[in-house]
């Protein structure tokens, strides 16, 4: 089934989760603990990130210092196939531009054909570390939309070279995209960002994950505008719980998001990680029971060091 069907067939809204993949020379233990704490609360399906290689600098033989590229996350598609295995859930691993050639997408997408995973989120993805602003891969897309009309051609039974294929998958890949109620950063303002989402939605995007918010309202005025602006398919919010001091911080510098007054006069009046990280589990409760009185089709947890947070949402919610 694909998202947006795994929704539709409930009378009320579920949850799904996003994890990472091991660091590279790891095993996936680990993360089959975290899963395995939230997996009684019946969550629809996974999401598994991706990560580009970035530029690094390591030390040689000769104690000289050699410029390589290198990625601290790889195995996406492994990892994916691994949870879709154990779980008998969905696994719906992240497609990205950045980082990856047409080729390598188009090897991806063979992959993941084979082991039946054919939900995607398809993403533009970061710039990497070293860049001051995005930079596609030599042969690789500039945005989502163009991840998309390869995507679309594969489900057409077209290679990257315009070649037929011998047998057109049998079950097509469906997949979704990012929102986001605050404005992408590189947006020039919100209504020009709701353009080029709707034409994501345009060339096939199924259904919307938004990037983390604190204030609901945000989300409420994200989806009004999106309505208006003629994009009908299921928009599901997605929501982190705090888990420490830092992220005060943190938060709004990595991922530009705002976070409410009142959630940061509680949080800068914390002594501790762990009072934070209680006051992060209330404000996520409180924004769940919100979203799902207002009608959200599922909600969408990044579960990304908050495994213990998540679950004690969960468990009130679900």
């Amino acid at each position: 089934m694909t998202i947006p069907e795994i929704i539709a067939a409930r009378q009320s809204a579920g949850f799904s989760l996003e994890v990472l993949p091991p660091l590279k020379g790891r095993g996936i233990s680990q993360l089959f603990k975290n899963i395995d704490a939230l997996t009684e609360f019946n969550p629809l399906y996974i999401n598994i990130t991706t990560h580009r290689s970035e530029m690094v600098f390591k030390t040689t033989s000769e104690g000289l210092y050699r410029k390589m590229s290198e990625r601290s996350r790889p195995g996406t598609v492994a990892v994916a196939a691994a949870i879709q295995q154990r779980y008998g859930l969905p696994a719906v691993p992240h497609i990205i531009c950045s980082g990856y050639s047409k080729a390598e997408t188009e090897y991806a997408l063979i992959d993941l054909s084979f082991l039946g995973i054919t939900n995607l989120l398809v993403l533009r993805g970061d710039k990497a570390k070293h860049e001051s602003r995005f930079i596609p891969n030599a042969d690789g897309h500039a945005h989502a939309c163009d991840l998309q009309c390869q995507i679309n051609d594969f489900n057409g039974g077209l290679f990257l070279d315009g070649t037929q294929m011998d047998i057109t998958p049998s079950t097509p890949f469906s997949y979704g995209v990012a929102g986001y109620p605050e404005k992408h950063e590189e947006a020039p303002n919100l209504e020009m960002d709701i353009a080029w989402l709707k034409n994501k939605v345009d060339l096939g995007a199924e259904y919307i994950v938004t990037q983390m918010f604190f204030d609901n309202q945000r989300f409420f005025d994200f989806v009004e505008r999106c309505r208006k602006a003629g994009i009908d398919v299921p928009i599901i919010p997605g929501i982190k719980p705090i888990i420490n001091l830092n992220q005060i911080t943190m938060l709004p510098k990595v991922f530009k998001v705002d976070l409410p007054t009142d959630l940061a006069k509680e949080l800068m009046a914390c002594k501790s990680d762990d009072d934070a990280k209680q006051v992060g589990v209330e404000w996520c409760l409180s924004q769940s029971r919100e979203l799902i009185a207002n009608g959200v089709p599922s909600i969408h947890y990044y579960t990304l060091n908050a495994t213990a947070s998540v679950k004690k949402v969960v468990k009130e919610i679900f």
